[in-house]
């Protein structure tokens, strides 16, 4: 019965989309909400409705409207409830977060005298209202908890970490400047991917590397067999000071993007790149170590400069070989915050320049905890420890 109430919703959304086109697409996100959020409840519940079961652990209590106001104009929604009134759907919660944050984010450039026309024009545009300066106030503290409590949240066992950074547009003193934003990602034992956390600051010098992994020990991170990361200063003498026993790997395709500086000519760059993928691509370290001295053989009298920078630098990128093959390709780049970065880039092109930190770490934080969580619920692993 509950399957069927799914299908039939579903077919009613498409034939909003088929009969409106883009304009029915509220209404059809509205039905494909109500009935996720009445799933929600089915599963807290133990029970989908008049259904007498023995796994039932509550009732329901009908349903509360609520009016959201989002991108796609305003949703008539029915949120689902419970005798016990502890329920809320969670369906709800995770499209609302980053939605929430986007919105702050954007209001608060209108709302402190930073934002133009044009500024004005997007709010009204994608989220479908203007805002006034005690709605902002009051919708960012409430948030601020939430993102704050998942940002200082107790950490535990990963085998792997990878450390990247970027930057965004920040307002500061009446100029704009560039703030690093500081993202760890984690393999757990059981192979499942995990955002540790995030910080944002107008330097990615190694105090700022230093208290934001110091913070990642604090809250319980430990078991580390590997890190990633490039070979940025600031990152490097921050990571010997708090993790100095663990191996790192640097970052193979910032390594090949580095070696280009060193070669003279541009038609000579393809050659190179093409030789240092060959060492890195090699099944064995050993091998690997030949392939590069037959390397700095090859360009010892053409490119002298080159070789001097590989010598010292390309071995950085070989401490992937001690781990086993299967696990090498992902853990040999910082690839797997490149879906992260790409996620990050999507929605902060659209407000361009933030008018502090606060507000920027605020969308980040929403940003990163959403894809935490798609992690954390995916059946699929994304590496396979055989122990």
């Amino acid at each position: 019965m509950a399957q069927q109430v799914e299908n039939k919703s579903i077919y009613d959304a498409v034939e909003l989309l088929k009969e409106n086109g883009f304009e029915g697409l509220a209404q059809a996100v509205t039905v494909l909400m109500n009935t996720a959020m009445v799933s929600d409840r089915s599963e807290y519940l133990g029970a989908t409705p008049y259904e007498r079961c023995a796994s039932r652990s509550g009732y329901a209590n009908g349903f509360k409207d609520k009016t959201v106001k989002t991108r796609l104009g305003e949703l008539a929604l029915r949120v689902p409830q419970t005798r016990d009134s502890e329920f809320y759907p969670q369906s709800l919660e995770k499209g609302l977060r980053s939605e929430r944050a986007l919105l702050l984010s954007i209001a608060e450039m209108y709302v402190q005298g930073v934002s133009t026309r044009r500024v004005k024009r997007i709010v009204e545009e994608m989220c479908g209202m203007q805002v006034s300066s005690t709605q902002v106030s009051r919708a960012a503290s409430q948030l601020d908890e939430l993102l704050e409590a998942w940002r200082t949240r107790k950490l535990g066992s990963y085998r792997y970490i990878v450390l990247d950074a970027r930057y965004e547009k920040v307002r500061q003193g009446g100029q704009v400047l560039d703030a690093a934003v500081l993202i760890a990602c984690g393999v757990k034992a059981e192979g499942h991917r995990d955002v540790l956390g995030c910080s944002i600051s107008l330097s990615e010098a190694e105090i700022h590397w230093r208290e934001f992994l110091s913070s990642l020990k604090d809250r319980g991170v430990h078991g580390i067999e590997l890190i990633t990361s490039d070979a940025h200063e600031g990152l490097a003498a921050a990571r010997k000071a708090v993790f100095p026993s663990i191996p790192w790997q640097r970052c193979q395709f910032h390594l090949q993007q580095n070696a280009g500086q060193y070669v003279p000519s541009q038609s000579m760059r393809q050659p190179v790149a093409a030789d240092i993928r060959s060492i890195f691509q090699a099944p064995d370290r050993e091998e690997a170590q030949r392939l590069l001295e037959k390397f700095i053989e090859k360009y010892t009298e053409k490119m002298p400069k080159l070789v001097q920078w590989a010598e010292e630098n390309l071995p950085e990128g070989f401490t992937v070989f001690s781990l086993p093959a299967t696990h090498r390709r992902r853990m040999r780049t910082t690839n797997l915050l490149e879906r992260v970065n790409q996620e990050i880039r999507r929605r902060t092109r659209v407000v361009r320049l933030f008018p502090n930190e606060a507000s920027c770490l605020r969308l980040v934080t929403a940003l990163v905890m959403e894809i935490s969580d798609d992690w954390q619920t995916a059946d699929k692993r994304y590496l396979t420890f055989d122990d």
